[in-house]
């Protein structure tokens, strides 16, 4: 083992050398693949308990085992657990922002690490992991869908089947920024839908639905009645970041 572990690194020693890692916030050098420097760590919150066992939310002090935010009771989500890694916010706001928007599809895996990390119990009872779809323009000018990257490296690290197909965005929507809740709700009405083809890989199956950043939660919303309608038993959502209520307005300027 000893020799074993002598060779591999000796094998490492030349990529190292030549592309050492860097930071996943700053690209900054930094020691090990997938992690982050001094200064870019203390920008990182992780979402901890206690928090809202329906909707995710952190609370600032424990409220006892099952209890719920004011969102989750006055507005009762379909999905039945939303978990997310870290706030939408720092270093977090620029991954997110990099793998959309930048290309930087060589985060997807180490931010399905932090994922795995904070979706634990809802991994532990999934069938299978899906992705919130892109339409089919947005998907050809991008070239990629960060939902799916995401979902993918989640699929890979947890052994869970991986359904990229089985939800389908059907209609373009403009984007949801700056628009209020109903109009959110219309801009979203029939856009998701289930192939007939694809009804048995769904029916049954406890589900569960990636998307990068959680803001008001509309699309998930619209996606996860989809799934339900089509006979999924139930559905969780799990995104890498979270914006709470009140970032939401600065945060709602950037994310489409």
């Amino acid at each position: 083992m000893h020799i074993g572990g002598v060779m591999r690194q000796l094998c490492e020693w030349p990529a190292r050398i030549l592309f050492p890692p860097t930071c996943l916030g700053c690209r900054n050098i930094v020691e090990q693949p997938g992690t982050l420097c001094p200064d870019c760590w203390p920008q990182v919150r992780f979402i901890e308990r206690p928090w809202c066992e329906v909707m995710g939310t952190p609370f600032a002090h424990d409220m006892g085992e099952g209890m719920l935010s004011a969102e989750a009771i006055a507005d009762p989500p379909p999905f039945v657990r939303a978990r997310s890694a870290v706030l939408y916010q720092g270093v977090p706001q620029r991954m997110a922002r990099a793998l959309k928007f930048g290309d930087r599809t060589d985060l997807a895996p180490w931010m399905a690490r932090w994922m795995v990390r904070a979706g634990a119990e809802l991994i532990a009872d999934a069938d299978a992991i899906v992705p919130v779809p892109l339409h089919r323009y947005r998907f050809l000018s991008r070239r990629f869908n960060q939902s799916a990257e995401l979902s993918r490296a989640i699929a890979r690290q947890t052994g869970l089947p991986h359904l990229p197909g089985v939800l389908v965005r059907r209609k373009a929507t403009r984007p949801q920024v700056g628009l209020t809740a109903p109009e959110r709700r219309a801009n979203l009405d029939g856009v998701f839908t289930v192939p007939e083809r694809c009804l048995p890989l769904v029916r049954d199956r406890r589900l569960i639905l990636v998307d990068d950043v959680y803001t008001t939660g509309t699309t998930v919303k619209a996606a996860t009645r989809v799934l339900l309608r089509a006979g999924a038993a139930a559905v969780d959502v799990l995104t890498f970041a979270r914006v709470l209520p009140e970032d939401f307005a600065i945060a709602s300027r950037e994310h489409i």
